[in-house]
């Protein structure tokens, strides 16, 4: 997507439970983007003061839009034409299909005509193996005994286990130590 070129137009909207890594796949796609040298806008229920719309956005992203409130959505249909004049990529998330968001009319049937996928919790071996695929491409070991506590004693919604993942990772690198159930506990002590 680098250089402001021509992107699709079709935009995307992932929805499903909380916890389904929505949000993660929208913070991943920004990454990407913004390793190739690209700015995005972003647009989440918590942001009280959103940018307006800029041109040289690659790509627009609204997470929760199930929670926004009017002025959010106003927002956000600017946001969405924009990106649609400009040939910009939009990601969107939430809580159910479009047809059942409770968004004005004009928003939520422009967040339901691209691509729409439905996303499903993970069961406990897709989260292993998430938990192992990124903890690896850290260049990290996590033994099962570090994931058997990981996944007993903390949330284990996608999102809250990748944070965790990073709090673990930066506080071991900090204390040069290797992961450990010890230095998971040594952490919480020290928050």
């Amino acid at each position: 997507m680098s250089g402001g070129g021509v992107r699709s137009a079709v935009p995307s909207y992932l929805w499903g439970a909380k916890g389904s890594g929505k949000t993660h796949l929208l913070k991943a796609v920004k990454a990407s983007l913004h390793d190739q040298g690209d700015r995005a806008g972003w647009l989440d229920a918590g942001m009280m003061d959103p940018p307006e719309y800029d041109e040289d956005w690659a790509a627009v992203f609204f997470d929760d839009v199930h929670l926004y409130s009017a002025s959010q959505q106003q927002l956000a249909f600017n946001w969405f034409v924009n990106a649609q004049t400009h040939q910009r990529a939009v990601l969107a998330a939430g809580d159910a299909p479009p047809v059942k968001l409770g968004l004005r009319d004009d928003l939520r049937t422009r967040l339901g005509w691209g691509h729409v996928y439905h996303l499903q919790l993970l069961g406990e071996s897709e989260r292993r193996a998430v938990l192992r695929q990124s903890a690896d491409a850290r260049g990290v070991f996590l033994g099962d005994d570090v994931m058997d506590f990981m996944l007993t004693r903390f949330s284990r919604d996608l999102g809250s286990l990748m944070e965790l993942l990073d709090l673990i990772d930066r506080y071991a690198l900090q204390t040069k130590r290797a992961i450990t159930i010890p230095l998971i506990k040594s952490m919480m002590e020290e928050s």
